[in-house]
């Protein structure tokens, strides 16, 4: 069996090389071959510079890109060379909308595709500790268990077509809340004159712990934010969101308010920060009061 992995960047780095420490046959591929090729001579695993190329001879294509545009591109070129039989696996947070398309697109080429994109941010790639959520057919599903279990912790097939890039939406709303409140907590208690460390201590072991609580309260509480997952990325990820909810009546105040608050960190240069830099903001307003 042969891989094509296209995207080796924070996540598809990782997620690749597990499936080379796995034995797999994998092919690396990156829009920047500079990258790619950093890849290679880490995992002595091979690239290919031609996409079309690639793809030809292999049985699966995993991908972990940008965007919706990003994917389009890479499973349109993919489907017109691909064998019939083919499985693509797409780890990018992308519209539900395309999963669709794509699903359909790749089905008239008689090749699998499956919406598969991820949780637990670059940490969990690294840890192969991975959330996945999976939208496709139960074949195509179960074809793609020889890759997931290289780097997840646990795998959920949510429904048809676009249902795991759904699912997504669902976990950054929820992340995008969950922040937020800890940025808050935190930053009333520095304005309470309170020690940070024994208050989360405390709350952390109560109904308000959470895993944001648990492994972000203290970079925020000193202040650094130059790793994890960028706010420019999350407000992707929270605009599809948000434009899914006008199609589906959901009513999405918070994360339509966290968003903004986001646009606010990209402001202050934090483009590129975790997404616990919602912290920062809250001080920056502070020491301008």
């Amino acid at each position: 069996m042969k891989l094509v992995f296209a995207g080796l960047g924070v996540m598809g780095w990782p997620m690749a090389g597990h499936l080379l420490k796995a034995g797999l046959a994998v092919t690396g591929y990156n829009r920047s071959h500079d990258k790619a090729q950093a890849w290679a001579e880490t995992h002595g695993a091979p690239i290919e510079t031609d996409f079309e190329r690639a793809v030809s001879n292999s049985d699966i294509l995993v991908l972990c890109v940008g965007n919706d545009n990003d994917v389009r591109g890479l499973v349109t070129r993919a489907v017109s060379v691909m064998p019939s039989g083919g499985l693509i696996i797409d780890h990018t947070t992308t519209s539900a909308k395309l999963a669709r398309e794509l699903f359909e697109t790749c089905a008239s080429k008689g090749v699998e595709f499956v919406d598969a994109p991820v949780s637990g941010g670059q940490a969990g790639a690294v840890n192969g500790q991975l959330s996945i959520m999976v939208g496709g057919s139960t074949n195509a599903v179960e074809r793609a268990q020889i890759v997931f279990k290289f780097y997840a912790k646990s795998v959920t097939h949510i429904g048809e077509a676009g249902a795991g890039q759904l699912a997504k939406m669902a976990n950054q709303i929820a992340i995008a809340g969950a922040v937020q409140g800890v940025a808050e907590a935190l930053h009333f208690t520095k304005s309470a004159g309170l020690d940070s460390a024994l208050v989360f201590d405390a709350i952390s072991k109560g109904a308000a712990g959470s895993w944001q609580m648990e492994n972000r309260w203290a970079s925020m509480a000193a202040d650094k934010y130059d790793f994890g997952f960028a706010v420019d990325w999350m407000r992707k990820d929270l605009g599809i969101a948000l434009d899914e909810a006008r199609s589906n009546g959901a009513h999405l105040s918070v994360a339509a308010l966290v968003d903004q608050f986001y646009s606010e960190v990209q402001a202050i240069g934090g483009k590129r920060w975790d997404t616990s830099s919602l912290h920062a903001r809250l001080e920056a307003r502070r020491t301008k009061s």
